[in-house]
């Protein structure tokens, strides 16, 4: 029997036993919208009630991030042969439509494998501990946080970097590059950015305030 031919890049990227993708991508996304949707809002309802605003927003972030590394990318490292799927498995479906942006993926790139590995072991849990500490309010919040985020903002740069070392040119069409490749991993920047600027700031603030209270004593 003939293999499928797969749409990735390079094209004699060897994918044996490869089977063709049975969703569409729209219906991919309204699951993926749909589920995020869904998450955030529970988190909101749960608790969020007696946060403010900002923080509210980001409990939800923590719940989505730490979700989707544990969900989706602990799928993509634990299913090696994803691309096999027979079964239309939704976290399969979602990988060979991902790998069009980025046939890594599809490929075992080492490099990948080994961020999403650390990504999905170690920062979803952690991302979910970051809802309960601020639902919670507890004093380790601001540190969890930045150290989070500035280990997304690392597998991010050892995730760019690499592709432009190995050439960039992973993607089928530059649809896929913009929109799964930059657009989807721009987020993982952008916020965790913001959030590790927030933090160093509040960490800042409460350390010269520890200061400040320990000189008063002492003058006292």
């Amino acid at each position: 029997m003939e293999e499928a031919a797969h749409p990735y890049v390079p094209k004699d990227l060897k994918l044996p036993g490869y089977v063709p993708i049975s969703m569409s991508m729209s219906s991919i996304l309204s699951v993926y919208l749909a589920s995020s949707l869904f998450v955030v809002s529970l988190v909101g309802f749960l608790f969020g009630r007696k946060k403010g605003k900002l923080e509210k927003l980001l409990m939800c972030w923590w719940a989505f991030t730490g979700l989707a590394h544990l969900v989706l990318e602990g799928y993509f490292v634990f299913s090696p042969e994803f691309f096999k799927d027979n079964t239309s498995s939704y976290l399969a479906q979602v990988w060979k439509e991902y790998s069009k942006g980025d046939s890594r993926y599809a490929g075992r790139d080492s490099a990948v494998v080994a961020v999403e590995g650390i990504t999905a072991v170690i920062e979803g849990p952690a991302s979910l501990l970051a809802v309960y500490a601020i639902a919670k309010g507890k004093s380790y919040s601001y540190i969890l946080q930045l150290a989070i985020s500035l280990g997304q903002l690392y597998g991010c740069l050892v995730y760019f970097i690499t592709a432009f070392l190995e050439g960039d040119n992973f993607a089928t069409r530059s649809f896929y590059y913009y929109s799964y490749y930059i657009g989807a991993n721009g987020w993982w920047v952008l916020i965790p950015l913001l959030i590790s600027y927030r933090c160093w700031n509040k960490i800042c603030e409460a350390a010269a305030n520890g200061v400040e209270t320990k000189m008063k004593k002492k003058i006292r």
